[in-house]
C-alpha cells in the first residue's frame, strides 16, 4: 500500500511543455511537507544538490551571463582582471595569480558576475533562499550533479573537482560571453572551501559552458522544481528559525547577524 501510494503522489506532476523542469502539485506549505515531497521524489542512494529561488520565474543562469548581449556579458567576465588587482590590497590572504577558480569564487562571495551559480548539498538552506522574497512564489529545485557530468561527457561518473579537474575547469574560466551551440555544456564541480560563507551554506557550483547559458531540462533532465507559494513564506521562515537556519547562521559577516536580530525581533519596516 506504501509503494502504491509513493507511485500516485509521484505521478501528480503540473503539465508541463517538453522544455519544463517536473514540478510536482503538491503545495509546501510547512517544512515537513517540503522534507516529505522531496522524499518522494528523491532517489535515496543519489547525491543531490540545491538552490532557492526567491521567485519561481528566475532562471538557472549565473550572473555574469543574465545580459542580454555579448559585450556586456564579456565586459561582466573581463572585471575579474580589476578585482585581481584591487584585491591584492583588500584581502589578507589573496590566491596566487594562478589560482583561478580560487579567484573567481571570492569574486562570486563578494558579489561579482561569474559563470558559476551557486547550489548547496542542503536542502533546508536552499528553501530559507526561496523565502525570501513574500511578495512573490519562490522555488527550489534539486539537482542530480553526476548525471549532469554524465551528459556533458559521457564517461565521467563524478562531481568534478577543483584540483584533479584544473584543466578542464581552466577551460571554462577561459570563455568568454559568446554562445556557441557546438561548445562546452554546463557541469557541475566540487569548489575550494576558501570561504567561511562556503562552508556554512555547504556550497556547491555549477559551470556554465557557451552551448546553453541557463540550465535546462534538456541538460539535466532529472531536475525537480518544489514551488513555494508567496503567503506560505513568513511561517516557513520561522519555522526554519526553530531548527537554527536563518541569516545568522548561513552568513558568516556581522552585518548578517544584525540584520538576524532585526528580523527576529519583527523591527523590519
Amino acid at each position: 500500500m506504501a509503494t502504491r501510494k509513493k507511485t500516485l503522489q509521484k505521478a501528480s506532476v503540473r503539465r508541463r511543455s517538453r522544455r519544463d523542469f517536473k514540478t510536482p502539485d503538491d503545495s509546501i506549505d510547512s517544512v515537513g511537507k517540503f522534507f516529505a515531497t522531496l522524499d518522494v521524489w528523491l532517489k535515496k542512494d543519489s547525491v543531490y544538490w540545491f538552490r532557492g529561488h526567491a521567485n519561481r520565474i528566475w532562471t538557472l543562469t549565473p550572473s555574469a551571463l543574465r545580459y542580454d548581449t555579448e559585450h556586456q556579458r564579456d565586459t561582466a567576465l573581463y572585471l575579474l582582471a580589476d578585482f585581481k588587482r584591487y584585491a591584492e590590497l583588500k584581502l589578507p590572504n589573496p590566491p596566487s595569480q594562478d589560482e583561478e577558480l580560487k579567484w573567481v569564487q571570492l569574486a562570486r562571495h563578494y558579489g561579482l558576475p561569474t559563470r558559476l551559480l551557486d547550489w548547496t548539498g542542503n536542502a533546508a538552506i536552499a528553501l530559507y533562499f526561496a523565502c525570501e522574497d513574500s511578495d512573490n512564489d519562490g522555488a527550489v529545485y534539486t539537482l542530480q550533479p553526476k548525471d549532469l557530468n554524465r551528459a556533458a561527457d559521457s564517461k565521467s561518473h563524478r562531481i568534478f573537482d577543483a584540483y584533479s579537474d584544473a584543466g578542464l575547469i581552466k577551460q571554462y574560466l577561459m570563455l568568454s560571453g559568446a554562445r556557441d551551440p557546438r561548445g562546452l555544456q554546463t557541469i557541475a564541480i566540487n569548489p575550494v572551501w576558501n570561504s567561511q560563507r562556503i562552508m556554512l551554506q555547504q556550497g556547491a557550483f555549477t559551470l556554465h559552458g557557451s552551448r546553453e547559458f541557463a540550465l535546462t531540462v534538456e541538460q539535466a533532465p532529472s531536475i525537480v522544481r518544489f514551488i513555494i507559494p508567496r503567503g506560505r513564506k513568513q511561517g516557513l521562515r520561522k519555522e526554519l528559525e526553530r531548527v537554527g537556519i536563518n541569516e545568522m547562521s548561513i552568513f558568516p559577516e556581522a552585518e548578517h547577524m544584525c540584520r538576524y536580530l532585526i528580523w527576529r525581533e519583527q523591527l523590519t519596516t
